[in-house]
């Protein structure tokens, strides 16, 4: 009975992580106002279990991979490096629905940023 009962409780579980990981996948449109100006990007995300993997498509044949993934929940967490430099966007998000808002930081300053299919 303590078998079945175990069992019940880990397909519940994954039951519930299910929706939030399928809602994350798939294309977005991200928008970022830097102290640069505004940034715009085509992302591609994809989710498996607890990792995050995918790409930011910044046009003109520039493309940042997305690093470091992870996902908790509704809560997301990932790296991308600029242009191949070593400066690293650390970017934290919310899911609700079919939009992500979060705060990306880099070089000691903080900016918020979203997405939505």
């Amino acid at each position: 009975m303590l078998k079945i009962s175990l069992t019940s409780i880990v397909i519940t579980l994954a039951a519930c992580a299910s929706p939030a990981q399928s809602n994350v996948n798939g294309n977005w449109n991200f928008s970022m106002n830097s102290p640069f100006g505004e940034i715009s990007a085509n992302v591609e995300i994809l989710a498996d279990g607890e990792s995050l993997t995918g790409e930011f498509d910044m046009g003109g044949g520039r493309k940042w991979a997305i690093e470091q993934g992870s996902m908790s929940e509704n809560q997301i967490a990932f790296n991308i490096n600029r242009d191949g430099t070593s400066m690293t966007y650390e970017m934290t998000g919310t899911l609700e629905g079919n939009f992500i808002a979060g705060i990306a930081s880099a070089m000691g300053t903080e900016v918020e940023w979203s997405m939505s299919k």
